[in-house]
């Protein structure tokens, strides 16, 4: 799953795949109904990958919650609330224990819960391709810190 390709665009529901660059803009494909239109650059368009929820700690990125929810709901939709604010909040509430509850609202969670639905409705969540990324990173977290403990070496012996 490329979050990176997949375009939320205020003012519209639904979710959106980048299909290709225009003078103005981007090209958009709904994931409900393939139909295609221009979303213009004044337009507030946001890619999955940047959304993230608010945390009691930090900010966790969208692409761990909805890992959650794949999760812990085995990989079945999540039920609908619709004016159901108080099971929404529960629900939630159980997905993602540290959501800050102050700063997280009601109508974030409905979209969270709905993209969610959405994604796997369409066969559009696998988060196998994210463990090979980080086996991969390893090796490099130690080759850089290999010239740091020489630095180190070097300062004390002047």
């Amino acid at each position: 799953m490329d979050l990176k390709e997949i375009m939320a665009i205020a003012g519209k529901p639904g979710l959106y795949k980048m299909v290709g660059q225009a003078k103005n803009g981007m090209i958009v494909e709904s994931i409900v109904d393939n139909k295609r239109f221009q979303a213009f650059t004044h337009e507030k368009i946001s890619s999955l990958e940047e959304i993230s929820i608010f945390t009691e700690n930090e900010d966790k990125p969208l692409r761990e919650i909805l890992k959650a929810f794949y999760e812990k709901l085995e990989a079945k939709p999540a039920p609908g609330f619709k004016n159901d604010n108080t099971g929404l909040k529960e629900f939630f509430n159980g997905m993602i224990p540290d959501y800050d509850k102050e700063r997280v609202y009601v109508s974030h969670m409905q979209k969270i819960v709905a993209w969610y639905n959405l994604l796997l409705e369409h066969n559009l969540l696998d988060f196998t391709e994210e463990e090979s990324p980080a086996g991969d990173e390893q090796p490099n977290d130690t080759a850089g810190a290999l010239p740091d403990t020489d630095k180190g070496e070097s300062e004390s012996d002047k």
